[in-house]
């Protein structure tokens, strides 16, 4: 005792600390620390005024006491006892205020505050609470995926380094999860460091999920106390993967079913709605009952049009869940007779078809020369105009790229025909013979005078249009002449010939042949006086039976006027009967 009292300690002292008691008044003091801070513990006594010195104890569980620090009042000096657990770490103020630093588990004691006098000891007691703030709580061992309708273990939240132990919850999207058999199984257990006495906390999750679990966050929560009282710490938010079992299969047509045509791939591709998504199918060809084996994709090259069917998909252990296509493979055939190059003659009839076979109604097109005809062609005598470059067109409009098209090449042959007509100037000095000429291929036309056999080289040649063209001489006869005009093609080599008087001897005139573009004039104005005399006719018709219904509805009302002027003369000639009666 003497060594612990100090080198002033004297047997009255230690008599009267053997015997100290609680100064009236004091209660119990407790003082709250966090784990690694300083405690202060003040001490709380009056300081008397004949103290002789100060002297702060703690207490072991079995009541034995530990003097740990000592401050004498005469010398000013501080004496700390040989404790190694606090060695360093104590400071004794001068109003007897102990303070430990480094706040230890092992510190919580209860300490005592003892002030001596040469006759009385006065002790004020303190109770040290240390508290650790755990760490944030961490979810780990997390499964890779968890499974409707199967209890498994979510993962374990781990809390360490507590003081004293907290308690640890799980949440579901923020809703504490409570244990529910078969549904959610919390597991709690906590380890004690034996060196640090602080504390680990675990809790594992066994949870049977369900496809309302998709993306919904799982987190883990530590309550523990601390000096303030009682506190939170959250974990990191967890989402995880659900696998579940396909419900329903659908298949998928590459490109749109509506746009395959002949010549394509298709592409079928199944799809399942469990997670994770089938990865083999089996896949069902229209005509054939064995399913093919098969990645989620089934490509079909090249189809032909007896492709066109229902095509089925399903899973390898569930047959029975099957899903269905309708697939239509569009074609397109164009049969044009004749096609190619034809030749005919002028005047030979040509019968022209063009024969469509499709999967749908087709548009059908004719062109001539680059030129849309407004219907399709039909020769019951051929002409030279009809020839040309014909072409049948056809298509599927909802489908891209499906068209076909067709071409006939008519090449309409004619031996040479001719017409000479002659026509005097009007100033009577000249005349002009023209040699109207129409033949395919183009005829060669040569002027000659018979007689003489002079062949006349100037000429003016029109443009050869539809097989025709003409060329025309002008001339001046001093004396009567006969003009030869030659026309000659591949087919056949024809003359004609024209006499013509002198310039001096009056003749009657040959009107010229109309040409082509007049004759569709007067084609046009024949049509329009056709349709004007068409529309007045029409006109009187309506006249006359306005007319006929206004005299008949005038007949009848002259009948019933008749009537009436009837009944008046009767009304008068008996009303005379009845005055000479009276007379």
């Amino acid at each position: 005792m003497a060594s612990q009292a100090g080198p002033s300690c004297r047997l009255v002292f230690c008599l009267l600390i053997s015997a100290a008691v609680l100064r009236p008044g004091l209660g119990w003091y407790t003082v709250n620390s966090a784990y690694g801070d300083t405690i202060i513990m003040p001490c709380r006594l009056d300081v008397p005024q004949n103290l002789m010195f100060g002297k702060w104890k703690y207490e072991k569980p079995d009541g034995s006491p530990v003097f740990i620090a000592f401050r004498s009042s005469t010398k000013k000096s501080v004496q700390y006892d040989d404790v190694p657990e606090y060695k360093d770490r104590l400071s004794l103020s001068e109003n007897y205020t102990l303070s430990i630093s480094n706040a230890r588990i092992s510190d919580e004691k209860r300490f005592v505050c003892m002030l001596v006098t040469e006759d009385n000891v006065f002790e004020a007691p303190t109770i040290v609470k240390v508290f650790k703030q755990p760490s944030k709580p961490e979810i780990v061992s997390k499964a890779p995926f968890l499974e409707t309708e199967q209890l498994k273990k979510l993962g374990d939240c781990i809390s360490k380094d507590s003081y004293p132990d907290g308690n640890i919850t799980w949440y579901r999207s923020g809703k504490a999860l409570q244990p529910l058999e078969g549904v959610v199984v919390l597991i709690f257990k906590k380890q004690m460091d034996p060196v640090t006495q602080l504390y680990t906390m675990t809790s594992s999750l066994e949870y049977k999920a369900t496809k309302a679990d998709i993306q919904m966050p799982f987190t883990c929560s530590v309550m523990y106390y601390g000096p303030s009282g009682q506190k939170t710490v959250p974990s990191e938010e967890a989402i995880f993967d659900i696998y579940y079992p396909t419900e329903q299969v659908t298949i998928q047509v590459v490109p749109s079913k509506t746009a395959i045509k002949e010549g394509d791939n298709i592409t079928l591709k199944c799809l399942g709605n469990g997670n994770p998504p089938p990865e083999e199918f089996l896949f069902y060809l229209p005509g054939q009952p064995e399913g093919i084996r098969s990645s989620n994709t089934y490509t079909l090259t090249d189809v032909r049009r007896n492709a066109t069917g229902d095509y089925k998909c399903s899973l390898i252990d569930k047959k029975g869940m099957i899903a269905s296509t309708a697939i239509t493979v569009h074609y397109l055939d164009l049969s044009l007779n004749p096609s190619g190059e034809v030749t005919k003659q002028i005047g030979d009839a040509l019968p022209v078809s063009c024969t469509i076979s499709a999967s749908r109604n087709a548009t059908v097109v004719w062109m001539k020369d680059n030129i849309r005809l407004r219907s399709s062609p039909s020769f019951s005598s051929l002409q030279y105009q009809d020839a040309g470059n014909y072409v049948c067109e056809t298509a599927l409009q909802e489908v891209e790229g499906l068209k076909k098209r067709e071409s006939l090449t008519l090449i309409v042959e004619g031996k040479p025909q001719i017409k000479m007509t002659k026509k005097t100037d009007p100033s009577g000095l000249s005349k002009t013979i023209i040699c109207h000429v129409e033949g395919f291929p183009k005829p060669a036309i040569q002027w000659t005078i018979t007689g003489s056999g002079s062949v006349i080289n100037q000429t003016e040649e029109s443009p050869y249009i539809n097989g025709r063209y003409y060329s025309k001489i002008i001339i001046s006869p001093e004396e009567n002449v006969t003009l030869t005009c030659t026309a000659e093609n591949q087919l056949e080599r024809t003359v004609n010939s024209l006499n013509v008087s002198a310039i001096s001897i009056p003749e009657h005139d040959e009107a010229d042949e109309i040409s082509d573009e007049n004759r569709e004039k007067v084609n046009d104005q024949a049509k329009l006086i056709v349709g004007i005399v068409v529309g007045l006719l029409l006109a009187a018709l309506v006249a006359g039976v306005v007319y006929w219904l206004y005299m008949k509805k005038s007949k009848t009302a002259s009948k019933h006027v008749n009537k009436d002027l009837g009944n008046l003369e009767e009304n008068k000639k008996l009303e005379e009967n009845n005055h000479k009666t009276e007379a």
